[in-house]
């Protein structure tokens, strides 16, 4: 049963707001409700100082959205309201008796400005090997792009690949991988990933229409985060490959925190710029102790098809040589080329349709750099190699 944003309302407008004034809906502290099969996600918004005094507020939100027809879990988190000249912030208070925390706990405990976060603990996702996180400083590097022909070159070494797309707010799976339709349920919250080319596949773009913008705050996006990767019954894989979002955000740090990396791969341009964002990646996952298997230089050059000539749109060899300056490998370049746009966007990526093609071969061979990466860190960490016959 499809459930209906307009029923949840109904059911919310019945929760007084603050001090028992006005409903929540009217005094428009209710955030875009984002519904995704049987649940239902939201925040609302309420002074920071107030948080642990309005908890029972957020709890009859809960009970309010769930007594819509369809609901069968409702996600309802307080945000803090934002004074004028500050950023909005989430409000975490501390779960009532007997009631799970619907967040995760914070994600770094400063001790002084500037100091390193805190290491959280990192507890495994069972059948899943290896996690690889592909990230990049900035957007528009071609990242989703490389993580999807990354994953593939992978499984054409024979291992069993899944792909998280991490990306709340830009999913790209669905399009890369010509998926479509929603997840089932396998058991009560637990779903089954979708599958493309051989792949397991987790994404927000499964749960949520391509054309609805996602306007969460940092706690529904590390929440929403958390349950794409463990709350989904991926069975047993080699590795997942982590289509992590562009910078180094909240999202991007809770997962170096909480999950067990094998490694991280940073997706850059050439041109200085996007250097600039790439070193910040890299230096969050240094500070965090993930692994970096390397740095990919994606549109590193053009040939032209008429001419055969080559040019260096971007500047060429930044990577490269950025790499090597920090003392990390390179893993590889990968041309600006019509035809990894075209399979991109008609979702039927390089590596699969033309698998003997050059830039297929690009990615296979980054793809096995990457994977003897990940047995040489764990050499170096004691961890037993795993060989497959």
């Amino acid at each position: 049963m499809e459930i209906s944003r307009q029923d949840v309302l109904e059911q919310l407008r019945k929760v007084k707001g603050p001090d028992l004034s006005g409903n929540i809906v009217d005094l428009d502290l209710v955030s875009e409700i984002v519904i995704a099969g049987p649940a239902v996600f939201f925040s609302l918004t309420v002074p920071g100082e107030r948080a642990e005094e309005l908890e029972p507020l957020r709890a009859a939100a809960e009970k309010a959205a769930l007594r819509a027809e369809g609901v069968k879990k409702a996600t309802v988190v307080l945000t803090a309201a934002k004074k004028a000249g500050e950023p909005s912030r989430p409000v975490r208070p501390a779960p009532s008796r007997g009631q799970a925390a619907m967040v995760p706990p914070p994600m770094a405990a400063r001790a002084a400005p500037h100091a390193a976060p805190a290491p959280a603990a990192r507890s495994g996702v069972p059948g899943i090997d290896a996690i690889i996180a592909v990230a990049s400083g900035k957007g528009g590097v071609g990242k989703s792009t490389t993580a999807v022909n990354l994953a593939l070159g992978l499984q054409a070494m024979g291992l069993r690949v899944g792909v998280l797309d991490a990306d709340i707010y830009g999913p790209s799976m669905p399009r890369l991988l010509h998926i479509s339709g929603r997840p089932q349920s396998v058991t009560g919250r637990i779903l089954k990933p979708m599958e493309g080319y051989g792949l397991k596949v987790m994404s927000m773009g499964f749960l949520v229409d391509e054309e609805t913008p996602m306007i969460w705050r940092g706690p529904m996006v590390i929440s929403a985060l958390t349950q794409m990767l463990r709350e989904v019954e991926w069975g047993a894989l080699d590795v997942l490959v982590v289509d992590m979002p562009p910078g180094t955000g909240d999202a991007q740090l809770t997962m170096a925190q909480n999950v067990p990396l094998a490694g991280a791969i940073i997706v850059s341009t050439p041109q200085d710029l996007a250097l600039i964002d790439a070193r910040k990646g890299l230096a969050m996952f240094r500070k965090v102790d993930v692994p970096i298997l390397g740095v990919i230089e994606n549109m590193s050059y053009f040939v032209c098809p008429d001419c055969g000539g080559r040019h260096d749109i971007f500047g060429h060899g930044g990577a490269r040589s950025e790499a090597g300056r920090i003392g990390v490998p390179f893993l590889g370049e990968v041309p600006l080329d019509m035809q990894i746009r075209e399979t991109s966007d008609s979702g039927t990526p390089v590596v699969v349709t033309s698998p003997d093609s050059v830039h297929a071969t690009v990615y296979k061979e980054i793809a096995n750099r990457a994977w003897s990466r990940i047995a040489e860190e764990r050499q170096m960490a004691g961890v037993p190699e795993i060989i497959f016959e």
